[in-house]
């Protein structure tokens, strides 16, 4: 699809569904920005190191954690960098929590096809995934953070 159609079709969404992919698309550019930082500064804004949030679904939240989760997918493949499974999770954290959502984002390690040492992250709230589900299952949890909701 050419870069006019694409931006015919957005013109085309209602509103709300505008604001949504534009507040994804500034967290994904945040979230690139945070990659270069020092790990050991941008850590405590992702949540309570080593811990998890609860797995229990809280039903109310379903649709929200649906729609993060769609519209992550989708802006990442529409930003002008590189949007990979720490950026995206990190976007997705931010999501969830300007909604009052909690959340856990996961760094793991494990090795690739060819014996290379690779790193993914993933993002959960509740039961469900919001990012990097996809082949998780191949790394060790490394690292967690568990990014409470004060009520």
């Amino acid at each position: 699809m050419g870069n006019l159609n694409k931006v015919k079709k957005f013109l085309s969404l209602d509103t709300k569904t505008m604001l949504i992919f534009i507040e994804a698309f500034l967290y994904l550019g945040w979230a690139r920005f945070l990659i270069f930082l020092p790990f050991s500064k941008v850590a405590p804004s992702l949540g309570a190191q080593m811990e998890e949030t609860s797995n229990t679904q809280i039903h109310k939240h379903t649709a929200t954690l649906l729609k993060v989760h769609d519209v992550i997918q989708i802006m990442s493949q529409h930003t002008l960098w590189d949007s990979k499974c720490l950026v995206k999770a990190i976007a997705a954290l931010k999501m969830l929590e300007k909604r009052q959502i909690e959340s856990t984002l996961y760094l793991g390690t494990g090795r690739d096809d060819s014996g290379k040492m690779v790193a993914h992250a993933w993002l959960r709230s509740g039961p469900f995934y919001i990012t990097g589900a996809e082949g998780m299952e191949r790394f060790a949890v490394v690292g967690k953070f568990a990014k409470y909701i004060s009520e």
